[in-house]
């Protein structure tokens, strides 16, 4: 399959190295100049490191030009955060064309907030936006070209914005990651984002240790058993929040990433063990800086307060995580992040909403 990589962080590398070495026609895009002539000048290789051991991969095209990345590509591949979206969207704009799947991994409802930027930047292309829960892959960089794959996801639960294209979004992403699951519309998938659920409580419950360390692992030391009742507490309001919605199991509760037994999270069995036993997530965190922060609190975590307060469903623990979030890094996250409000979709009744999950922009 032609696909497209956007991005340059670790998942856009590892989904790059990942299904070239599938066999796909990857075209690999990066905004940073300087980061694609360094790989030109590695002759398009990156190193992939997993359970299989370290060897090279040659990526079919990389490139600093967007257009040249997305024509003709059956699938867009985005794994780059929230924060980067509405820029990569006006940019994918004049190069889209009608069939083309856009996946977003995952997404903060950015399906809604890229098909919105797209229209207004004059396209008329016929495009699925999905977003699913989590990246396809637990995934750290090594080095400039290389990059370390964990644990490959098992299930990957996906919305598509908009549903009249659903059946066909799925196909396309399916042929590519099989283990792609249909929960629903792009809201249902956006509520499925498993980041601003594990992230703000270790971010923020560790934020001591963060500044005072020059290296920790939120994911080891940093997860004690008071912070995983922060945590279970606040996916139980995520839950609450779909079901008030209408939406259906499975939620994918975040309690079963962390159990032996019982229903098969994303990363399926022993996924965070893998993560801890890597050592790749004890890292050097600036606690007012990080993706954590940054795209997991002040976007994630401010896009479910919103939701749940048009929803009229109590939310005390992501509402007290987002202000303590706002606090730390001096800014009211509602106001700077991503909100119904800031998308324009406060004012919407539900019939409205379903209206524009389903028809689209």
């Amino acid at each position: 399959m032609e696909i497209a990589v956007l991005g340059g962080g670790n998942g856009s590398h590892a989904a790059a190295a990942d299904l070239a070495e599938q066999g796909h026609k990857v075209r690999f895009w990066r905004r940073d100049a300087a980061g694609v002539a360094a790989l030109k000048a590695a002759g398009n290789r990156l190193t992939l490191k997993d359970f299989r051991g370290s060897r090279a991969v040659t990526i079919p095209l990389v490139t600093a030009d967007i257009g040249e990345a997305v024509r003709g590509a059956e699938l867009i591949v985005c794994p780059a955060p929230a924060f980067a979206q509405a820029d990569i969207a006006a940019a994918l704009a004049p190069h889209l064309s009608d069939g083309q799947v856009v996946f977003l991994a995952p997404g903060t409802f950015g399906c809604y907030l890229m098909a919105k930027t797209v229209r207004e930047a004059g396209s008329g292309a016929t495009v699925a936006f999905a977003e699913t829960g989590t990246l396809p892959y637990l995934t750290r960089k090594h080095g400039p070209e290389t990059v370390a794959i964990t644990v490959r996801a098992t299930r990957l639960p996906t919305g598509v914005f908009p549903l009249s294209l659903h059946d066909h979004a799925l196909r396309v992403i399916a042929r590519v990651y099989p283990s792609v699951e249909d929960c629903g519309d792009g809201l249902s998938g956006a509520l499925m984002n498993a980041g601003p659920i594990i992230h703000p409580p270790l971010i923020i419950m560790n934020a001591g240790p963060l500044e005072h360390f020059e290296h920790w692992d939120i994911h080891n030391e940093g997860t004690q058993p008071s912070i995983r009742r922060v945590t279970d507490a606040l996916d139980a309001e995520r839950v609450a929040v779909r079901e008030a919605l209408g939406y259906g199991a499975p939620h994918f509760p975040l309690a079963d990433h962390y159990a032996r037994d019982g229903e098969e999270w994303m990363y399926g069995r022993k996924g965070h063990e893998r993560l801890v036993d890597s050592g790749d997530w004890r890292e050097h965190i600036v606690l007012t800086q990080h993706r954590y922060m940054r795209e997991d609190v002040q976007q994630g975590l401010a896009f479910l307060v919103s939701v749940a307060q048009w929803a009229g469903v109590s939310a005390p623990v992501a509402t007290g995580l987002l202000a303590i979030g706002s606090a730390i890094c001096g800014e009211d996250f509602l106001k700077t992040g991503r909100t119904l409000g800031g998308l324009g979709l406060a004012g919407l009744d539900r019939a409205g909403m379903t209206r524009l999950l389903a028809e689209g922009v």
